[in-house]
């Protein structure tokens, strides 16, 4: 297979933390296990990819001592054909990522996971700069609200949008689950 999908921080972690909503979650886990599921029937390496970083203490929810950096509840099991930690916010950065991925003969990626315009958008503009296909598959990623420089608050919904956007023509295809899928035979 020359596809691979990126699992990005579906994690944990992110239940600690105060911008957390458990509301968003299962609309969220229905399409990232739908994707999941998806590229097992056809096949597909699905690569596990966590967050860690700050001081490494029980209190620290992104820390391999808070217990929490391990995949999200309600996220169906999966054999992740490989794992990585990463302490960047391009999923390429100091993981050994890339390398696998070049030993695999991949050449397209389906990115999903947490955070809609953090991690997964800056994983999708490295790995594109980098020479990879990416589909951006937004339905499967997650975000949260957040406050402008300005003070205007920015809903899940407007941070989407942006980041399909700032994506779209230039660095990735927008695609449903159903769509990479598709594009990925």
């Amino acid at each position: 297979m020359s596809t691979a999908v990126l699992l990005i921080d579906v994690q944990q972690s992110f239940t600690a933390r105060p911008y957390w909503d458990p509301a968003a979650a299962p609309g969220f886990l229905a399409r990232v296990n739908a994707l999941v599921s998806g590229a097992a029937e056809r096949g597909l390496p699905v690569v596990r990819i966590l967050h860690t970083d700050g001081p490494k203490t029980a209190d620290n929810p992104f820390a391999l001592e808070s217990g929490l950096v391990r995949p999200l509840d309600g996220l169906a099991p999966y054999d992740a054909a490989a794992s990585f930690l990463k302490e960047r916010h391009s999923a390429l950065v100091g993981t050994g990522l890339t390398v696998w991925l070049h030993q695999q003969g991949i050449r397209r990626l389906i990115v999903a996971g947490i955070r809609t315009e953090q991690c997964c958008e800056t994983t999708t503009r490295h790995a594109s700069d980098e020479g990879w296909e990416v589909d951006y598959v937004t339905e499967a990623t997650l975000t949260f609200a957040m406050t402008t420089p300005a003070g205007r608050t920015l809903s899940p919904a407007e941070l989407y949008e942006r980041t399909e956007t700032v994506l779209a023509g230039r660095f990735a295809t927008i695609c449903s689950v159903e769509e990479a899928l598709r594009r990925a035979a």
